[in-house]
């Protein structure tokens, strides 16, 4: 506690009497009226407000470049279901179409998937199958794809046999199918294969380029030797058609089975005859064995082959037999010597580089037919979504889309959809594929 001295306390006091007398009450004046209240006035202004708070400026509108960055949302995966002949007779064409099919499956998932008509992007999730080459095993999967699995389009089968034997299960069951096989009763009459669509060359158009190059060569007597399935039965019919208009003449018809080791029998028929022409019409190993078999015959003519043999398996089997062999195919395995104005050729290049970066080889035209069968449905769906039916129709719309078979143009009247552009002659020279006129 703090002290003060006294002195300033004398000097207080005073101040502090003069304080208390005017404090005191002062006596109570007579009542008067009361006066008048003061007129009013108004009342002071208030100090100026602050400013009312304006809008805060309005964000840049998106630039073109930011809303192309912005991704949909994600919805439900789109199932696409596949069959494709992995082991078994045929799989020197099935391997390679399940290797296209996972290597697009992993394009298109690492851009997020399929943008579909609800504007969502979603995954693919193909649901892939091995029918062993066998046409009873095509059945039951195709069944499990459609029953189990419930995909609303599938691609396949690799070989026409095991393509026919599931038709009318597709049918029924009202799935589209867009299947890698090249008969041309896969598709045909359109009217009863309302569900099916297919991406080879039929053997009807390649036909008509055979016998056209026969022609133009002089050779319009043919021996012919045939593989005793579904792709050879289709194949013998349609020549057998073809030939006769194009003023050719068939001497020899031999068959024999795709696994079949020696063929030196029927060959031995086909060299006592007047052939100056001889077609071989199969697959590998089948059509490799033939090959090798004619030569150790010393037969000396021409040999012609389907569009069965566009790998490389079959060169490697055939050895130098193969040397010499021309035959109608697609434009892939020449792809490097197409004009610059060609309409496929930077999808070829295109899928040739993926391919090769993905599996440390050259692609397959059989590879490319599922390229183009997983594409194709890719197309409808994100139109049509993941119905069965809205798939099928928009198939059915599909026009100028570059395929690596050729430019597609499907309709109602036609579920293969290629023409005349899709087909040119081959020939193998010092085991390399090279472009003939």
């Amino acid at each position: 506690m703090v002290v003060r001295p006294v002195r300033q306390v004398i000097f207080l006091l005073p101040a502090l009497a003069l304080l208390l007398a005017a404090c005191a009450p002062a006596a109570a004046p007579s009542p008067t009226a009361a006066p008048a209240k003061p007129a009013a006035t108004a009342a002071p202004a208030k100090p100026a407000e602050k400013p009312a708070a304006t809008a805060a400026p309005a964000k840049p509108a998106p630039t073109a470049a930011a809303k192309a960055e912005e991704k949909p949302a994600t919805g439900e995966p789109y199932k696409i279901g596949a069959i494709f002949d992995i082991t078994g007779g045929g799989s020197s064409l099935g391997v390679p179409e399940r290797d296209t099919i996972k290597m697009l499956e992993a394009e298109v998932n690492a851009r997020g998937g399929i943008k579909g008509p609800d504007g969502k992007l979603h995954p693919v999730q193909v649901v892939l199958y091995d029918n062993q080459s066998q046409e009873s095993q095509s059945v039951l999967v195709a069944k499990r794809l459609i029953e189990e699995d419930k995909v609303p389009v599938i691609l396949g089968a690799t070989q026409s046999g095991t393509t026919l034997a599931m038709v009318d299960t597709i049918q029924k069951a009202q799935v589209p199918l867009i299947s890698a096989a090249a008969s041309i009763r896969i598709v045909e009459p359109v009217a009863e294969h309302k569900w099916v669509f297919k991406t080879p060359q039929s053997d009807v158009l390649i036909h008509s380029v055979l016998v056209e190059y026969l022609k133009a060569k002089g050779l319009t007597r043919v021996a012919w030797m045939s593989v005793n399935n579904a792709f050879g039965d289709s194949g013998r019919d349609e020549f057998q058609k073809a030939a006769p208009a194009a003023g050719i003449q068939i001497v020899a018809n031999e068959r024999f089975g795709a696994e079949d080791k020696d063929m030196s029998a029927q060959l031995t028929k086909i060299r006592g005859t007047d052939a100056n022409a001889l077609i071989i019409w199969a697959i590998p190993p089948a059509a490799s064995v033939a090959t090798k078999n004619a030569a150790d015959l010393g037969i000396k003519i021409p040999v012609f082959q389907s569009h069965g043999i566009g790998n490389q398996d079959f060169i490697t089997l055939a050895g130098p037999a193969a040397n010499g062999v021309v035959f109608p195919v697609g434009k892939l395995l020449v792809a490097d010597s197409l004009a610059d104005s060609d309409a496929q050729k930077k999808v070829l290049l295109d899928y040739t580089a993926a391919y090769q970066k993905a599996y440390g080889k050259g692609p397959t035209t059989f590879g490319g037919h599922a390229w183009d069968c997983f594409w194709i449905a890719v197309r409808a769906m994100e139109k049509a979504g993941p119905n069965p039916s809205a798939i099928r129709d928009q198939l059915e719309q599909i026009k100028d889309f570059v395929g690596i078979t050729g430019v597609f143009n499907f309709s109602p009247q036609d579920h293969n959809g290629l023409d005349r552009r899709a087909v040119t002659m081959v020939k193998i020279v010092d085991g390399k594929w090279k472009a003939t006129d």
